[in-house]
């Protein structure tokens, strides 16, 4: 029988979890606080550089060691609630049909976590010791020095509590796969726990195996790179986190092709450290911090009254000003999947009620929420740029002309259909009971928006701000304007704060883990054997053009957008220098393509989140799959268009 002291010393589950689950909201308030002070710091050197000439020094620097900083603070969370990358398409099949089954591959997933993280620490203590004990820091002798031990400490707090939640998970998932030998699901259906031990061992025999036949036989760098692609690619369908697999399989690859783990490891801390240990990457949680604001801020709502308005008697008005208000939401939220679900919410019972079918109304709200991640500030734009290295400003301009021609050819679309296709359109009618759009509602829905898209853009463009800069004055406007509104309050800004910092670590770590894979891949040589492959045998723009397109659509209807980028450039931009190609307009071309992939079956984000927001019976995904598939076409004749008129992306540059 225990005593009242032993009762005291050994802590119940429930108090374990409670104080796992205190430590990572610490840290992930101090992650969004930290890119709150970001924003604020980055608005007040402009200020002072303006209006005193008397710019705050280190501010890059600084902003580069934040940026891992942020991200391995928020990681804990990240992983602890799923929140990680992955395509969800065959393991969300097996954790509804075979949950035993699907715990056996996620704790299989687990252990790679575990691994990964593991080798992090592995590295990161070491260079943390030494940057402590040597004083290492970071700025100019004598003007400022930022110490760089505290933004390396983060890296090891990050890494140790995000090891931790993997070694949960997989308490968790042998949990899952245990218990009794057979056992019903709702369905009537048995899951034996033999089979779901067979599954998972049969992975890891198979990753064994696959690991010992290339340390037997020593392939070469090549053809070691081109088993990791195959590899990386089965594990991310599979559904393994996109950063796992990435890092994972190019870990291995690199010991392999090298013969050094240690190589690995170096490899891999540098990666992590470094990946994102840039200025420029400030940009992405700013810009994503601005996004939702204005989400919260109700922006979309103003957007489809003033346009519904504006359009009300014009045959098929209500499509079209669907399409017109997700161009504008678009170009301050830079996200189709938040286009896709604010507009679920406004336009589609709006357009029901007008006599448009249930089909074609989510299809519109689905196809036109593309316009997201095109017409500027664009998330997707950004990471493009950042892996590319091609100038984000730049892709920003050349993305305007496209952005219009994609939004102008949906609505003419829309148009054309009411009168060939008025079965698939619907009833449609004149809004006659719509209210009229006053200049004063005008200026007061519409007007502020579009001065901050003038100002963010134009800013870029004109050399007032640099990306970062545009990025941190936007988001601070944003929140002026949300308040002036008074659309939020402290609580939402709590939560805006906190979403920022999960959504940034999420894409960010993705970008870390792109870069161990994007040095591996330099190591197999594929990229200039490729790259030598087509110069040898001729072969056309045009040509490669066509091959990158269907690849692209392809893993789209399996991956989401960024995770394309990441795994399909390092290959795709040595061909095209080799091509004399220009990034900038094939970064649009790419996008275009990408998008598309967000309206295809079988993973088809756009629609899924589409019919996530409506009444569950409402509509069909099959409703939303058909009901997209004009604006699909529209895209892909555009893609075609931007691809052979490469100055529809570049005249504007040129002015």
């Amino acid at each position: 029988m225990n005593t009242p002291a032993r009762q005291q010393a050994v802590a119940p589950p429930h108090a374990l979890e409670r104080f796992d689950k205190l430590i990572n909201l610490m840290l992930s308030i101090v992650s969004a606080v930290w890119i709150f002070a970001i924003m604020a710091l980055v608005c007040a050197d402009i200020f002072m550089r303006n209006v005193f000439n008397a710019p705050i020094s280190g501010v890059a620097e600084f902003i580069a060691l934040s940026v891992p900083a942020c991200v391995f603070l928020q990681l804990p969370s990240a992983i602890a609630q799923r929140r990680l990358v992955r395509a969800e398409l065959t393991i969300g099949a097996l954790e509804r049909l075979q949950p035993r089954a699907a715990a056996a591959l996620n704790l299989a997933f687990a252990l790679v976590g575990m691994f990964v993280f593991w080798k992090m620490l592995v590295w990161a203590w070491p260079d943390f010791q030494k940057s402590y004990a040597g004083g290492e820091y970071s700025g100019v002798q004598g003007v400022y020095q930022i110490p760089t031990w505290p933004f390396k400490l983060t890296l090891i707090v990050g890494a140790v509590f995000g090891l931790i939640q993997f070694a949960r998970q997989v308490a968790e998932h042998a949990l899952g796969v245990a218990g009794p030998g057979v056992r019903r699901r709702a369905d009537g259906a048995s899951e034996n726990v033999a089979r779901s031990a067979a599954i998972m061992l049969g992975f890891v025999a198979a990753a064994a195996a696959f690991i010992a036949f290339l340390a037997i036989t020593n392939p070469r760098p090549v053809t070691t790179g081109a088993y990791s692609l195959a590899a990386m690619l089965v594990l991310v369908i599979l559904g393994m986190p996109i950063p796992l697999a990435l890092m994972g399989v190019s870990y291995l690859g690199i010991w392999i092709i090298r013969s050094s783990e240690q190589l690995s490891i170096n490899t891999l801390g540098l990666a992590t450290s470094t990946g994102v240990a840039s200025y420029e990457f400030g940009v992405i949680p700013l810009f994503i911090m601005m996004g939702l604001v204005l989400e919260k801020a109700d922006v979309g709502r103003d957007a489809f009254q003033v346009a519904a308005g504006l359009l009300r008697k014009l045959r098929g008005g209500l499509g079209i000003a669907t399409v017109g208000a997700n161009a504008i939401f678009a170009s301050i939220v830079g996200s189709s999947i938040a286009s896709a679900a604010v507009f679920s919410r406004i336009a589609v019972p709006e357009m029901v009620k007008y006599g448009y079918t249930k089909r074609f109304s989510v299809g519109t709200v689905a196809g036109s929420s593309v316009l997201g991640m095109l017409i500027p500030p664009s998330l997707l734009l950004i990471v493009y740029g950042l892996v590319a290295e091609a100038s984000v400003g730049r892709l920003f301009i050349a993305a305007v002309v496209p952005g219009i021609l994609l939004a102008v050819s949906m609505a003419l679309a829309i148009y054309v259909m009411t009168y060939l296709t008025p079965r698939f359109v619907g009833n449609v009618r004149a809004v006659e009971d719509a209210e009229r759009v006053t200049w004063g509602q005008i200026a007061n829905q519409l007007l502020p928006i579009l001065v901050l898209v003038a100002l963010v853009v134009g800013g870029i463009y004109g050399g007032l701000f640099t990306p970062t800069e545009a990025a941190a004055v936007g988001t601070a406007l944003a929140f002026l304007l949300a308040f002036a509104k008074r659309r939020i309050g402290w609580k939402e800004v709590q939560a805006i704060v906190l979403e920022t910092s999960f959504v940034s670590a999420s894409i960010l770590f993705l970008i870390v883990a792109a870069n161990l894979y994007t040095r591996q891949i330099a190591l197999t040589g594929i990229p200039m054997m490729v790259s030598d492959w087509v110069t040898g045998a001729g072969l056309e723009m045009s040509a490669f053009l066509a091959v990158y397109f269907v690849l692209t659509v392809i893993l789209g209807m399996i991956l989401d957008s960024v995770s394309i980028i990441l795994i399909v450039l390092p290959i795709m931009l040595p061909i095209l220098d080799a091509l004399d190609g220009d990034k900038i307009w094939f970064g649009i071309v790419t996008v275009i393509a990408v998008e598309i992939g967000l309206l295809t079956p079988p993973f088809g984000l756009s629609v899924y989140v589409v019919k996530s927001v409506l009444e569950k019976d409402s509509v069909t995904l099959a409703d939303i799959f058909i009901g997209t598939i004009p604006f699909v076409i529209v895209m892909v004749l555009v893609t075609i268009v931007v691809m052979a008129v490469p100055d529809l992306s570049l005249w504007l540059l040129r002015l």
